[in-house]
């Protein structure tokens, strides 16, 4: 099949959504599938991956938000392009306007909306959860959930990578909504990366002692991500049991976390690590890694953490909470320091080391393409 994915949030800066299609784009050519992503971007340009991978990039402005980001503002160009592609199937990567311009293409080929997003989560939820019941602030956000159940019905599918999610999505009437969970990417992930002297030299970096428990927090530096709680959390529970915390992120919202810190020389904050043989060996040298965010949609970073044998203490909400069943991890009542704290002493004292186990990107993308074949073969026996 020829599928083009069109990535309203595609930026070569980095993020979650980047890792997805850079995977998308080695793992497809090798099932046998053509993958052309259809991203915004400052000129048009067309950027060759190698044999049946490509990124075609269309001029559009940038995201006034997030200046890292841009937005399709042409639906036409867009619309052009999918007709001069003339794809067997056509995804759209965000459940924003760009999956309304999709929705909208008057092209024969089925399409799926790939929820890489929770926005109820990542925005309505958290600004306003300490104040309304969730069904006062579904009605409220109303607008938005008609957007999703009428592009729904102009969808195939609506493909989400946990199982929280799609069940909400479902009680909410948006239909054809199907779980496909992701993977890690194959080769990098083991406990074998386990390296005593690199958690000793991290440990000192937070001032403290191989005895201590050495805790890794790792994402965008965002909101959403609740990185204050986790702060407060592991202070709290620092109180009972010796903790380091590293924390490796950028974004936005450094200088509130640096205020958070506020000098703690047991918490220390570190770029990203790009290389990811050096990112593997830090996650397989950490005693656990500790996450905030209740609206992931699968959350990379834990089944990195689950495929090298390394513990994870994460909300009871949204993608994060997959990664700890089966004894792999502790789970905490979502936006709840105090819950937070008490996983995180559970996990300082006892010190588990669950068996490594993690599906692959690979599997996800056999997945996600046999139901898009068997969508495409039932189209065709219908015409």
């Amino acid at each position: 099949m020829k599928i083009v994915d069109v990535c309203a949030f595609y930026s070569p800066h980095g993020g979650g959504v980047r890792t997805y299609v850079e995977q998308k784009l080695k793992t497809g050519p090798k099932l046998g599938h053509e993958i052309v992503i259809v991203a915004p971007g400052d000129e048009d340009a067309v950027i060759e991956r190698g044999p049946g991978a490509r990124i075609v990039f269309v001029r559009s402005p940038r995201f006034p938000l997030d200046r890292k980001y841009w937005y399709f503002n042409e639906p036409e160009r867009l619309h052009a392009v999918l007709d001069a592609e003339a794809p067997d199937f056509v995804e759209a990567t965000s459940p924003w306007r760009s999956a309304s311009l999709v929705a909208e293409w008057k092209g024969p080929a089925p399409r799926s909306l790939v929820m890489h997003a929770d926005p109820l989560s990542a925005y309505a939820y958290r600004w306003f959860g300490s104040i309304f019941p969730r069904q006062t602030i579904d009605w409220q956000f109303s607008m938005f959930w008609e957007h999703l159940r009428r592009n729904s019905r102009m969808f195939d599918h609506v493909v989400c990578a946990n199982g929280d999610l799609s069940r909400r999505l479902r009680e909410g009437g948006v239909a054809n909504t199907i779980t496909i969970p992701m993977g890690v990417e194959p080769g990098y992930f083991s406990p074998a990366h386990r390296d005593p002297a690199l958690r000793a030299r991290l440990l000192e970096a937070c001032e403290m002692p191989e005895s201590a428990t050495l805790l890794l927090a790792v994402g965008r530096l965002a909101p959403e991500k609740r990185w204050p709680m986790v702060i407060e959390a592991v202070n709290a529970a620092s109180r009972n049991v010796p903790i380091g915390l590293v924390m490796l992120g950028e974004g936005r919202e450094q200088r509130t976390i640096l205020r958070h810190i506020a000098g703690n020389p047991h918490i220390r904050l570190l770029a990203p690590e790009r290389n990811r043989q050096v990112f593997a060996r830090i996650l397989a040298s950490a005693d656990a890694l500790v996450h905030g965010c209740e609206a992931e949609t699968f959350c990379m970073v834990a089944a990195e953490a689950r495929a090298s044998g390394v513990p994870v203490i994460v909300p009871d909400a949204g993608g994060a909470l997959d990664h700890a069943q089966d004894g792999a991890g502790r789970t905490y009542t979502a936006c709840d320091p105090v819950s937070a704290a008490q996983a995180i002493r559970e996990i300082a004292i006892t010190r588990p080391r669950p068996s490594a186990r993690a599906r692959s990107m690979e599997e996800h993308f056999q997945d996600l393409f046999a139901a898009y074949a068997a969508t495409v073969r039932t189209q065709r026996w219908a015409a």
